[in-house]
Order: C-alpha cells, then structure tokens, then sequence
C-alpha cells in the first residue's frame, strides 16, 4: 500500500516537477490581439474612471500611458506570430509580470489599499491564474508584490497608511487561494483532456497499422513471386511495386509516430538521453524510405566535427525524418532531376554550440513563408502537407534547449539549423558551414 507522503511525493513530482510549464495558457494569435487591444484601451478607459469620474487618492496619467502602451507588447508579431513559441511566452510573461503583480500592488499602495483597490488587487490576482501556468502565477505574485511594494515604499517616496489591514489582506488571501485551486483544477482538466485524446489517437494508431501490416506483407508476396519464374519485364515490376508498397507502409507508420509524438510533448517530457549527433544523422538516413534509388543517392552526409547532446532519441529521429522528407519534396518540385550532392547533411561545431544542418538544392523558402513556416497548420506544399511537421521538429528542439532557425532564397534551395548545447564541449572549435 503506497503511504500518503509517497503519494505526495509523487504528486510534488509530477504536477510541479516534471509537468511542462505552459506561460501563455489557450495560446492563439487571436486571443494574444484581444488582450492587447482590450489592455491598451483599458488603461486609459480607468485612468478616466479614477482620475476624474470615481477619484482615487493616487492617480497618474504617466504611470497609466507607460502601461497602455506596454500592453503592445501582446501585440508585436514576435509574440503573436507564434504564441507556442519560447520566446512569445518569455514576452508575454514579462509584460503580464509588470501589468499585473507589480503595477496593481504599487496602485494598492499608493491608495492605501481603498476598497476600489482591493477589489482591483482579487481581480488581478484570478485573472493572473486564467492568463499562465499556475506555478508562474504564483511565483510572479510572491516577485511582483514585492516589487510593487518595494516600488511604492521607496521609489514614490511615500504611501498611505493601510486603513483596514487585516480585512484587506483576508479578501487578498481569499481571492489568491481561489485563484491557485482555480489554476490548479484547469491544469488538471487540460491534463486530463490531453490523456484521453492521447488515449484516443492510440486506439487509432493501433487500428490503423493493422491493415498497413496487411499491405507490408502484401510486399513480401510480390517478392516472394520474383523469385519463381517470371519474366524479366514483369520481375522488375512487381519488385518495382514492392518496394513502394513497403515504403508506403514506413511513410505512413512514421506520420502515425509524428502525430503521437507531436501531441505527447504536452505530457511529462521523455527521458532524455546522450545522442552521438553523427551516429543519429547516419542511422536516420540510411532508414529513410526513398521512393528510389536516383533520391538516395543525392543525399550526402559530411561529419566535420561529431557532438553529444542531450534529447528524446526516438523525437530527434522524427525531427531529422521531417527534415529530410520536406529536402526532398523540396527537390522534387523544382525542374531538374536530383543528383549526388543535392541534399546534404552537416555535423560540426557553430559558435561553441552542436549543429546539424539540412541544405537541399531544390526550389527554395519565399521570404514571406520563413516568417511563418513554423506557424501549426501553415505549409508551403499547398494541398500536400498538414502544417505541423516544421511545428513539431521546432517544439522537440527547443525542448533540448536547442534553436532551430531556416535560411533560404528562392530558387537557390534552404538550409535548415538545429543549433543545440553540447553535452561533452570538448573541442568547440571547428565550424558547420552554414
């Protein structure tokens, strides 16, 4: 029977620990404009309010422009191109930091905690818990208050005195607690919804490798039927069709894994591993299910300086098939046929950091499509690929604290970079092209 201070334990680790952080809750460009739009103009509409129609003790036009205009921030195509992004949720957490913990606790103060500004301090403090991760909130209220105070009682040279400290701080602690078991229990649920999708998408993955099994050794039949005496003409053929069934059969059995793997990184992360960057590279692309011999022969792989990095092995494999897969669908699409040379995959060292880079020869990336390609559901093969390749290899890298960044022209090719830290730097001194 398992004690309750080992299954506290095991909660401590699994919602607080290990359970990815999530800055920006419900992310969507959409809901990123509306809460800059409704932040700029709510700044203003209160400073009216309080300045002028309802006046507080402490109001000021400055204070209140510094924060409208803060609220731009929501709305900068850094942060709103792609709210999944590391860096949109570094942005969002920074602005909802100063707008919410810091700005209204300094208010509070400032207005001797009035009953307008208790009320606005509850309100603050729930709609901190619906906007980020619980733990965030949490963490940015303990900071945020504290500055604020500090802000108040230092840097504005003066404060009122609180007039009903202990019925203050019971609303304040009442509303904190609503807001983290609030927190708590929407974390819960979307855990809980995840599962069952996950659950789900399973169910489907089993039932639809039963008949792609079916289909594989309907290949192994073929085969099996050049062996006996056929003529030559209709030996090629049907070793022809054989081997594109059985390519079909890996094609789709590792678009089932990506799907899977792409909804799992919203579970507790994988174990992570050391990977041998030139050992993964070689494995990938000699596993990779060309569609013929001309295409994997224009794939080359140059190991300049070999790396370890810590990752999810079987992710990092996904990660590379993408990228190889898209390199060729690249090359198909332009006029000329692929020769040796034309992909290429690069192992070395960049700037202190691992990188593997993926160079094709093939049509190119507009500009205009590098700024959203790792956008969910955006692709540049229209009416041929889903929008969430280029997705799913982003979030994986970052997940190893890695970058994955794209260079391209159009008509002279892409390279695509995975920048990641290296487990072992031992020698970080040769260079990747690239």
């Amino acid at each position: 029977m398992v004690s309750a201070r080992a299954r506290f334990w095991r909660w401590l680790l699994d919602e607080v620990v290990h359970a990815p952080m999530e800055p920006i809750l419900h992310p969507s460009r959409n809901r990123l404009l509306w809460i800059g739009a409704f932040t700029f103009s709510g700044h203003l509409l209160i400073y009216g309010i309080w300045g002028h129609w309802v006046p507080q003790p402490y109001e000021n036009v400055w204070a209140r422009l510094l924060m409208a205009f803060l609220a731009l921030i929501y709305v900068l195509p850094k942060t709103c191109r792609d709210p999944t992004s590391t860096e949109s949720g570094r942005l969002f957490s920074i602005a909802t930091w100063i707008q919410l913990p810091w700005f209204f606790t300094w208010m509070y103060w400032m207005n001797g905690g009035n009953a307008a500004w208790v009320a606005s301090v509850a309100a603050m403090i729930l709609i901190y818990y619906h906007a980020t991760d619980w733990r965030l909130a949490t963490l940015g209220l303990i900071s945020g208050g504290t500055a604020g105070w500090l802000s108040a009682e230092f840097l504005s040279g003066s404060t009122h005195a609180i007039e009903q400290p202990l019925a203050n701080t019971v609303v304040i602690v009442f509303a904190w607690l609503m807001g983290l078991m609030l927190g708590f229990s929407s974390a819960n649920l979307r855990r809980a919804r995840l599962l069952n999708t996950l659950s789900t998408m399973g169910v489907m993955a089993h039932e639809l490798r039963t008949p792609l099994a079916t289909v594989n050794l309907m290949g192994d039949v073929l085969r099996n039927l050049v062996q006996h005496e056929v003529p030559e003409a209709k030996r090629k053929k049907l070793e022809e069709l054989a081997t594109r069934l059985q390519n079909l059969v890996r094609s789709m059995n590792r678009q089932i894994d990506t799907q899977i793997s792409n909804a799992q990184l919203m579970r507790l992360p994988r174990e992570q591993s050391a990977i041998m960057a030139a050992e993964l590279v070689q494995e990938v692309v000699s596993q990779y299910p060309y569609r013929s011999s001309r295409e994997r022969d224009c794939v080359q792989v140059h190991i300049q300086h070999d790396f370890c990095f810590l990752a999810s092995r079987p992710l990092f494999a996904q990660v590379l098939t993408n990228l190889l897969k898209n390199a060729l669908h690249a090359l198909a699409a332009a006029s000329n046929a692929p020769s040796p040379g034309d992909l290429r995959v690069d192992v070395g060292i960049h700037h202190g950091k691992g990188r593997i880079a993926v160079s094709d020869d093939g049509i190119g990336i507009t500009h205009e499509q590098q700024q959203r390609i790792f956008e969910p559901f955006f692709s540049t093969q229209a009416g041929a690929g889903n929008g969430l390749g280029l997705t799913f290899c982003k979030n994986v890298v970052e997940t190893a604290h890695g970058r994955l960044s794209v260079h391209s022209e159009p008509g002279l090719g892409a390279v695509f970079m995975i920048d990641l830290p290296l487990n072992n730097p031992a020698d970080p001194t040769e260079v990747a092209p690239g």
